[in-house]
């Protein structure tokens, strides 16, 4: 098999040279240099890896993940420090968002640092290392017999998503059954939002036009509610594989893949629908990884695509369904007026709109630097028809 398609990580150990695939499933780039360590304080790893050393350990797994949280306390303790020393703290959310951002980057930057050995098998060669193999082969595909070097925090987050996986995510708006997230595939963790889409009156052109079309599936939670509803068939598109294969084995375990056809497209599929919704991002932004994409959107270009390319695919009588908290607006990303004149260019009109408040614990921690925002954020369902002099 041709290696030309990974990234390699050098290495001297023992005075010999080595290698591995460099696993980075967020794209953090490779270390500047590696030094190989059984033994470190929190206070020494986190110097080093804040010079952009990588620090593959050779101890324990349960020290290792000691030190993960020793390198991450360290990190706090600085926020905290300057926090203390800034004699004019941020009052405009911008720039707390901002800073949150820039925070949240060095964070994920030093504790990147520290980094696992698996091997071709997918098994970790230190004492009282947990079984990884299913784990791994979820989100990397089955076993190349190469050895890969991951770092600690991002191989916690894929047993993470492996649990969640397991377990899955009980949906409120379908009677409790329960969502199973796969790897790189944000969870349905805010339930509001499928509140509304559970309870707001469906088209009547769905009885002409019996058809639906799930922009961005995901999971596959709001197909899956729409089916629940009554909703003869949807179309669900995404251009991420990984979302196509999840929302297809969410589909299966709850008895609804007959009738819905996935798609892996961007945005649209072809043909018109009664019922269009889409759940974009919710913040202009980079996304930094996989997971970010549901969260960040670059110049707003999801939200954008939706909106200029609904009239075309709507059924005559046929809505739109937006999903999307102001919480861009509130924190100064972008503004209603930004919205509303984009609905307008897209030669579309607001029917009605359905409000909801947040009920995620962030929204009430007031330690959060970002507190008075999400305290008083809404998540709205716009339903959205045709102009009638387009």
């Amino acid at each position: 098999m041709s290696n030309d398609h990974h990234t390699w990580l050098h290495w001297s150990e023992k005075d010999q040279a080595k290698q591995a695939i460099w696993q980075s499933d967020n794209g953090a780039r490779l270390p500047t240099r590696v030094q190989v360590c059984t033994e470190l304080d929190a206070a020494q790893a986190h110097r080093l890896a804040s010079a952009g050393t990588g620090l593959l350990w050779r101890g324990s797994y349960p020290s290792a993940r000691q030190l993960l949280q020793g390198m991450s306390q360290r990190l706090d303790e600085a926020v905290l420090r300057q926090r203390a020393r800034d004699t004019h703290p941020v009052s405009d959310l911008p720039t707390a968002f901002a800073r949150h951002r820039q925070a949240q980057g060095l964070r994920a930057r030093v504790l990147g640092q520290l980094l696992i050995e698996v091997d071709g098998q997918y098994r970790i060669g230190l004492s009282r290392a947990p079984q990884v193999r299913d784990a791994c082969t979820e989100a990397w595909g089955p076993p190349e017999g190469q050895t890969r070097v991951v770092a600690l925090r991002a191989l916690l987050g894929l047993i993470g998503a492996h649990e969640w996986r397991k377990a899955g995510v009980p949906i409120s708006a379908l009677g409790n059954a329960r969502i199973h997230p796969h790897h790189g595939v944000f969870s349905p963790v805010r339930g509001e939002y499928l509140d509304l889409i559970a309870h707001a009156p469906l088209p009547a052109a769905l009885t002409d036009c019996p058809v639906a079309i799930d922009v961005g599936v995901g999971t596959g939670v709001l197909s899956a509610v729409l089916l629940r509803r009554g909703v003869p068939r949807v179309l669900a598109t995404d251009l991420s594989e990984r979302a196509i294969a999840c929302a297809d084995d969410n589909l299966q375990r709850l008895g609804l893949s007959e009738r819905v056809e996935l798609i892996h497209t961007d945005l649209y599929p072809p043909g018109q629908a009664a019922l269009v919704v889409c759940n974009p991002p919710w913040l202009p932004g980079q996304p930094s990884s996989a997971l970010d994409q549901a969260i960040y959107d670059p110049d707003s270009a999801m939200l954008r695509g939706f909106l200029y390319g609904l009239r075309a695919h709507l059924c005559p009588g046929g809505e739109g369904w937006l999903v999307l908290s102001d919480l861009a607006e509130r924190l100064g990303l972008r503004t209603r007026r930004h919205l509303q004149d984009w609905i307008g260019q897209a030669g579309l009109r607001v029917i009605e709109r359905h409000d909801t408040r947040p009920r995620h614990p962030k929204a009430s921690d007031a330690n959060d630097p970002l507190h008075a925002a999400r305290a008083a954020e809404v998540t709205s369902l716009w339903r959205l028809g045709v102009q009638a002099n387009v």
